[in-house]
C-alpha cells in the first residue's frame, strides 16, 4: 500500500472510527483493500463490521439498508459543500446458506470477519484493512487482516476462488464471469482448480439473469484487455452460454486486431463476425444478442448499424460521389472503419479518397441549396415526396451538378407535381 488517498476513504474511515467509538470491530473490505495493494486508487470504499444493521442505522441516521436481510446498509457522508455526498456501503459480517437458485442465499448469519471473508468469491477479494485512525489518510498505516491468503495470490497475480471452487461457483453461477472479468481486468491468471471448476459449472450460466450476465460482459469489453476477456470466456466455454447460443469453434481474429480505443458496439461486432463470419444474417444474431446481454436499444442500433455498414464499404469504389459523401459522414464512420479494417478492409484507401472528396470545392456535408420551406414555397403537396425531392437535389449538390441556389430552384420547377 503506497499512496495517500482521497476524501472517500476519509468518509469510510469515519465511519468505522464511530463504530469502533461505539465497541465494534470495523474494517475496510474487500476490492479497495485489493486496489490499495497493487498501487491503484479505489473507485469505492466498502466498510464491513459486526454490528448489525439495526446498530448501523442508529449510529447514521442518514443511511438506508438496501440489503437488510443480507446485512447491508447504505450510509451518506456530506462531502465539501456543493460536492454531494459520499456513499459508503457497510456490511455486517455474514455467513450464508445453501445456494438453492444458484444465486443468492437460503439464509444468512451474522458472525465474525473470519467467516465473512470465507463465504467471499476469491482470495484476492476476501480481504480487510485496518486504517490507523491516528493516520486515517494514508494507505500504509493499515494493517492488512488477510484470512484467505489473498496477499500471496496478489503477489503470483492469481485468481482463485476462496475454499472449493466448484462450491463457489455453485453458490453463484455469475462468479465464473467475475473470474474472467477480475483476470482479464487485472492481467492475471485463472487458477488451474478455479479453471477447471469454471469449465464444469460453465453450462449452468444460463440460470442468472441476462441483465446480470451482461452488466458482466460490458465491463470486461470496457476494461483494459477485453479481446483476453473473451479469449479467457472461449477457453472457459461461457461464450456459448453468456450468448445464449450454441457452442462453436472460432477464432478471434478481427477482436484481436481492433485497436484500444474501439467502444463496445464495435467490440461486440467483431465478435460477432469472428463467430459467425461475415456472411451470416447479422440483424436475427444481433435481436439474439439484445436479448442475451440485455443491450440498449442505443447499443443494439449502433450494433445494427455498423454491421450494416459494411457491405457498403465493400461496395465504395463502385458507389457514386454522392453515396460515398454521405457514407463519409455517417455517425459511424470512425468506428466503421476500425472494424472494416479489422476484418480485413483496406481502410487507407477509403481515407484517402475521403480526403480528395473533402478538398474538391464542394466538401462533405455542404449546406444543402433547397429545403422543405422551398418545396412548400413551389407548391409541392407535403408528404413523402418532400424526402425524396430533398434527397435527390442534395445528391445533385454533392456531385457538383446544382451549384448554385438559382440551379437547384430552376431544376425543383422542372419537377412534376
Amino acid at each position: 500500500m503506497a499512496q495517500p488517498v482521497n476524501s472517500a476513504r476519509l468518509a469510510a474511515v469515519q465511519i468505522i472510527a464511530r463504530l469502533k467509538s461505539k465497541g465494534y470491530t470495523a474494517y475496510l473490505a474487500g476490492g479497495c483493500v485489493r486496489d490499495a495493494l497493487m498501487g491503484t486508487q479505489p473507485k469505492d470504499y466498502d466498510v464491513a463490521t459486526d454490528a448489525t444493521p439495526q446498530q448501523v442505522q442508529a449510529f447514521f441516521p442518514k443511511s438506508a439498508a438496501v440489503g437488510a436481510a443480507f446485512g447491508v446498509v447504505i450510509v451518506y457522508t456530506p462531502a465539501a459543500k456543493g460536492q454531494g455526498r459520499f456513499v459508503t456501503e457497510v456490511a455486517t459480517f455474514r455467513a450464508e446458506g445453501a445456494y438453492s437458485d444458484g444465486r443468492r442465499p437460503d439464509e444468512v448469519r451474522f458472525t465474525d470477519a473470519k467467516e465473512d471473508a470465507s463465504r467471499r468469491d476469491f482470495t484476492i477479494n476476501g480481504l480487510f484493512a485496518e486504517p490507523d485512525l491516528d493516520r486515517p489518510g494514508f494507505v500504509p498505516a493499515d494493517r492488512v487482516i488477510d484470512y484467505v491468503h489473498g496477499q500471496a495470490d496478489l503477489k503470483t497475480k492469481q485468481i482463485r476462488a476462496i475454499g472449493d471452487p466448484g462450491e463457489r461457483f455453485g453458490e453463484d453461477y455469475l462468479r465464473m464471469l467475475r473470474a474472467v472479468r477480475f483476470a482479464a481486468r487485472l492481467g492475471f491468471e485463472i487458477e488451474p482448480k478455479t479453471s477447471a471448476a469454471i469449465r464444469a459449472h460453465a453450462r449452468y450460466l444460463g440460470q442468472i439473469s441476462r441483465e446480470r450476465i451482461g452488466q458482466e460482459l460490458l465491463a470486461m469489453l470496457q476494461g483494459p484487455r477485453p479481446t483476453l476477456a473473451l479469449d479467457l470466456l472461449q477457453q472457459h466455454k461461457l461464450d456459448a452460454p453468456t450468448l445464449n447460443e450454441d457452442p462453436n469453434s472460432y477464432e478471434l481474429e478481427a477482436s484481436r486486431k481492433l485497436p484500444r480505443n474501439a467502444d463496445v458496439p464495435t467490440r461486440l461486432a467483431a465478435w460477432l463476425v469472428d463467430r459467425h463470419g461475415r456472411g451470416a444474417m447479422p440483424q436475427h444474431i444481433v435481436k439474439r444478442w439484445r436479448r442475451a446481454l440485455s443491450l440498449s436499444n442505443d447499443c443494439r442500433d449502433e450494433l445494427n448499424r455498423l454491421l450494416q455498414l459494411m457491405p457498403r464499404l465493400d461496395e465504395w469504389a463502385s458507389l457514386n460521389i454522392a453515396a460515398r459523401k454521405r457514407l463519409a459522414c455517417h455517425d459511424n464512420w470512425e468506428p466503421s472503419l476500425l472494424l472494416y479494417s479489422a476484418i480485413g478492409g483496406d481502410t487507407q484507401a477509403l481515407r484517402d479518397d475521403t480526403q480528395r472528396l473533402a478538398h474538391d470545392g464542394i466538401g462533405l456535408a455542404p449546406a444543402p441549396l433547397l429545403t422543405g420551406d422551398d418545396l412548400i414555397a413551389a407548391r409541392f403537396e407535403p408528404g413523402p415526396n418532400f424526402k425524396t425531392l430533398l434527397d435527390r437535389a442534395y445528391d445533385q449538390q454533392l456531385q457538383g451538378e446544382l451549384q448554385t441556389r438559382e440551379q437547384a430552384l430552376a431544376w425543383l420547377a422542372s419537377q412534376p407535381r
